[in-house]
């Protein structure tokens, strides 16, 4: 597993590492899908994902004898971690499996793609500053959004249109679960703890605590009308979405978030990385789904959002 216990690392390779875990966050739009094209309720796709992430983390940690550090790390600060991974995890993910039945997987990593609007907002809520200057980009970055989605719905109904807005939910849930997180890395303040344990320095251990943290959220919606039984494709498709997007992919952005440091604007940066899984996501529904290419429109749009996500990560504060 990845660790981020290391020397914080050059803008340069921040930005890296967060374009990587977009590369392996692509899977979870095109997986999700999949199972929505299949039938498979939207219950089941978003449960299925942390029970199977619960099962591979908690499996590496035992056989590495660390798991009961991690329980005790979790028991210290439970409150904390049940709030931050109902929020980072918890409704940033049945929101956007809930999206995944309405509309193709990269017009839902499109609308994500608000989270770097949502970003420099939620830090500012934390008390960090950030550059004036960036703003600008981000809202062509947004308009982006916006065109693109105006693209899917010409071809669409408005019910998928409408399908999409609670990715919104999801783009501040995101930034929100893993600030609380970094704002406890370092030193923690106010109601926020410090998250000093020796095994939090370890990004794959602060993935499963957020995931156990997520567990009564994750039984709440289980509540809701759901089928009875989860489909075969179901489970496999999770268990590569746990694997590529949870273990892999989430580890490695935490990786790329903390090397930032306290620097609010490197880590808006590193949060707009996530862009980049929009074109990821696209390339993979087209190439195994046989997904539709975007219209005009559409493609004007995409390319506002990776070009202003091209520019806005390699400016200077």
């Amino acid at each position: 597993m990845i660790r981020s216990g290391v020397p914080r690392s050059s803008t340069a390779t921040a930005i890296l590492l967060g374009l990587v875990s977009a590369l392996f966050f692509s899977t979870t739009f095109v997986v999700n899908r999949a199972i929505g094209l299949a039938g498979g309720h939207w219950v089941w796709t978003a449960v299925l994902r942390y029970a199977w992430a619960l099962v591979l983390l908690g499996g590496w940690f035992t056989i590495k004898g660390t798991l009961p550090q991690v329980l005790s790390a979790f028991r210290r600060h439970a409150a904390f971690w049940v709030l931050a991974g109902s929020i980072g995890y918890g409704a940033f993910y049945a929101s956007l499996s809930f999206a995944s039945t309405r509309a193709p997987g990269w017009i839902v990593a499109c609308t994500m793609q608000f989270t770097i609007l949502a970003s420099p907002i939620v830090l500012r809520m934390f008390g960090a500053r950030v550059r004036r200057s960036g703003i600008a980009l981000l809202l062509l970055i947004f308009a982006g959004i916006v065109l693109v989605n105006l693209d899917h719905r010409s071809a669409s109904s408005t019910a998928q249109f409408l399908g999409v807005m609670p990715v919104l939910i999801a783009a501040f849930a995101y930034p929100i679960g893993n600030q609380l997180v970094q704002e406890g890395r370092n030193g923690g303040r106010g109601w926020i703890p410090a998250l000093d344990d020796p095994i939090s320095a370890d990004a794959s251990a602060r993935v499963l605590l957020m995931t156990i943290g997520s567990v009564p959220f994750w039984i709440a919606v289980l509540l809701l009308p759901h089928t009875p039984v989860p489909t075969t494709q179901q489970v496999v498709g999770t268990l590569i979405v746990a694997l590529c997007g949870t273990v892999i992919g989430t580890s490695i952005f935490l990786v790329a978030r903390q090397s930032a440091g306290r620097d609010p604007n490197l880590i808006a940066k590193v949060d707009a990385t996530q862009a980049g899984y929009t074109a990821f996501s696209l390339g993979g529904e087209v190439l195994f789904l046989g997904g539709a290419l975007p219209g005009p429109v559409g493609v004007v749009g995409l390319v506002l959002v990776l070009g202003g996500l091209a520019v806005y990560t390699t400016t200077a504060k």
